[in-house]
């Protein structure tokens, strides 16, 4: 498995050589650097801890700026660990680029989903609305009885669906195409939706499921 952290710019479409449209999301990826490396032997399991985006000293920790100096680079934004069976080749300090991926690979990408707000249990949890006619219960868009778990209590049970904030969970599209690689550029196109807002991180890796990489598309403009 190889992943590398990037931004999610937005959408739009390209056409292939074939004159079919497809949509597609542009993910920013500038070079990672290799934070950490964990090992079988020291940890237990194999991992790089990928690292993006630089911030000051001043608006991070003392443990942080610590940790980053172990790898001569300055404190990151965002870390995040990969299980990285095919890059740790790859030492402490190294940059992990876009080009790691090509057209035709098949990648999961993870996101932080968008807020929604305060939602009701309708909307936030698919739940049934209550009868409108004939009178009905008046109870048409409310949450329904709460307390009926077959205790005589009145406790509310973990779980229970209920209105509340709706979105920003972590969650992970998976099976996609990867259609163009730029490493000049620092991104690739991804063909469909990924999780979250513009401008918001994603880690994009290879894909869980069985098939990993397909043939490539010809884009309009790329014939040989």
């Amino acid at each position: 498995m190889k992943g590398i952290l990037g931004r999610k710019l937005g959408m739009t479409q390209v056409f292939t050589s074939e004159g079919n449209l497809i949509p597609v999301t542009v993910v920013e990826c500038e070079p990672n650097v290799v934070v950490q490396k964990k090992t079988q032997e020291s940890d237990g399991y194999e991992a790089l801890q990928l690292g993006l985006e630089d911030v000051k000293e001043s608006r991070t920790t003392k443990a942080l700026v610590n940790h980053a100096k172990k790898a001569n680079t300055a404190p990151k934004r965002f870390l995040r660990e990969v299980k990285a069976d095919e890059l740790m080749n790859l030492n402490v300090g190294d940059l992990v680029k876009v080009d790691i991926f090509s057209a035709g690979d098949i990648v999961d990408v993870t996101g932080t989903s968008k807020g929604k707000g305060y939602m009701g249990t309708i909307v936030r949890n698919n739940a049934h609305q209550g009868p409108r006619s004939h009178g009905g219960s008046k109870n048409i868009r409310h949450i329904g009885s709460l307390a009926t778990t077959g205790r005589n209590n009145g406790r509310i049970e973990k779980g229970t669906m209920m209105a509340g904030h709706e979105g920003v969970y972590t969650t992970t599209n998976q099976n996609l195409e990867v259609i163009k690689v730029d490493a000049e550029k620092n991104y690739m196109l991804i063909k469909g939706n990924v999780p979250g807002p513009k401008r918001g991180l994603v880690l994009v890796k290879t894909t869980v499921k069985r098939t990993k990489q397909v043939p490539a598309k010809v884009l309009l403009g790329q014939e040989a």
